[in-house]
């Protein structure tokens, strides 16, 4: 167990299966992602199985197993965004970076999440990459997006 699960736990004394989503929560919130090693801490602290807890984990679309890229790239798919396009925008993401919704490319550069609003539906469709809002995103807006933060990587390769 890596110690920063092992001083989520032990905030947690005494925890029971009531404490599992918020336990959850802070490791993804600590980790960027919640690994198999968590898990299996996790289910020893509570005294219950790893299949419970994964169970219980994979219920939820907010729990990611996967360590995230670089750039993490959220695709709003909320009602304005839908009817604006989004729905063409993370085709053509996923056709870009050659990944589908939650994974991350090869080489750990990006990261891909369909999230359900952002919040900016006057930016419809929008995307956001580590935190940073685009607005009125096309398909051809994608791949101009990307190349910028391709030439990114490579510079610091």
């Amino acid at each position: 167990m890596n110690n920063t699960v092992e001083s989520i736990l032990k905030k947690h004394p005494n925890a029971k299966r009531d404490s599992l989503i918020p336990i959850l929560q802070e490791v993804q919130e600590s980790e960027g992602y919640i690994s198999r090693q968590s898990i299996a801490a996790i289910g020893q602290h509570l005294g219950l199985p790893s299949s419970k807890i994964y169970g219980v984990a994979t219920f939820y679309n907010q729990f990611r197993f996967d360590p995230i890229g670089k750039y993490h790239i959220q695709v709003c798919r909320g009602t304005a965004c839908h009817v604006k396009g989004s729905a063409k925008v993370l085709d053509s993401l996923k056709r870009e970076l050659k990944i589908e919704s939650g994974s991350t490319t090869r080489d750990g550069n990006f990261s891909l999440e369909v999230v359900a609003c952002i919040g900016a539906c006057g930016l419809a469709p929008v995307i956001s990459i580590n935190g940073e809002f685009y607005a009125g995103v096309t398909a051809d807006k994608v791949k101009k997006i990307l190349r910028t933060y391709r030439k990114e990587v490579a510079v610091h390769e």
